[in-house]
């Protein structure tokens, strides 16, 4: 499963700053950050869990930061 988030992060030590974090509270979960996307996508993959966007979302907030899921579009449009 993976859940796409586009965020507000521009500077890549405020994102390594707060993956760090997020990575010791959320250890079951692959993320990165892709600043050079006009959206400053966060991302999140997981293979064995659900991914909850909910306390994520809440951790980003709570450091100053702008983030929303992204919603699903299939490759054609539709």
């Amino acid at each position: 499963m993976v859940e796409v988030f586009q965020t507000n992060i521009q500077n890549p030590d405020v994102a390594n700053r707060l993956l760090e974090l997020l990575q010791n509270v959320f250890p079951e979960y692959r993320m990165n950050f892709d600043l050079e996307d006009c959206d400053n996508i966060f991302r999140v993959e997981s293979i064995q869990t659900h991914i909850d966007a909910g306390p994520i979302m809440e951790m980003v907030k709570s450091h100053g930061h702008y983030i929303a899921v992204l919603p699903d579009v299939a490759p054609n449009g539709e």
